[in-house]
């Protein structure tokens, strides 16, 4: 079978960041973004989709956090992208509805080549240690319109904003895995229209 594999490098005046993905890895991973909180999610993100991720982002954190993330979802979403591919015989659509202590997530993708994202999730502190919680919804954001998918996050309850943060990264990188794996049913493009 053919590696799906993709590595990139982008560089602005805000961030530089180099990435790279195996999406039929075991979990490994090799985070460093400066932010310890988002590292933490980024790694369990890798752990529970089964990809090999590495990422490395030096950014402007002396500003704020903001560029690092919206930038490290923007990478991640386009290598996503280039290692899919022509999306042949994978299952295309996947959904994980995930507890975490007193917290309920879902997550449901398609990557059906239309980004859309929604997010309902609420925090109730701006601040997970000195991780601006609103990023969240940021990183997100830009992975869904860079990996060209359809993306919908849905907290439908709890209260402790470390264990909603987790929640939503394992529930999506769930749902990630069983959309990206590959159909042993299916046959070329997962479309009626023939392309994705």
């Amino acid at each position: 079978m053919t590696p799906r594999t993709s590595q990139i490098e982008r560089k602005t005046l805000e961030t530089e960041i180099a990435a790279s993905i195996n999406l039929d890895g075991k979990g490994e991973s090799r985070i460093d973004t400066g932010i310890g909180f988002f590292d933490h999610m980024l790694t369990l993100f890798a752990k529970h989709s089964c990809i090999d991720l590495e990422i490395r982002c030096r950014g402007d954190l002396h500003v704020d956090q903001h560029h690092t993330v919206e930038d490290t979802g923007i990478v991640l979403g386009t290598c996503f992208r280039n290692a899919l591919g022509d999306k042949k015989e994978i299952r295309r659509y996947g959904h994980w509805t995930l507890p975490m202590d007193e917290v309920l997530a879902t997550a449901a993708v398609d990557f059906g080549g239309r980004a859309y994202f929604v997010f309902n999730a609420q925090f109730s502190r701006e601040t997970i240690g000195n991780f601006e919680t609103e990023l969240i919804r940021e990183f997100w954001q830009a992975f869904a319109h860079c990996a060209e998918a359809n993306l919908h996050i849905c907290v439908h309850y709890g209260t402790n904003n470390h264990h909603i943060a987790e929640a939503i990264f394992k529930a999506t990188a769930r749902a990630i895995r069983m959309a990206i794996e590959r159909d042993p049913r299916g046959e070329g493009i997962p479309s009626t229209k023939g392309v994705l």
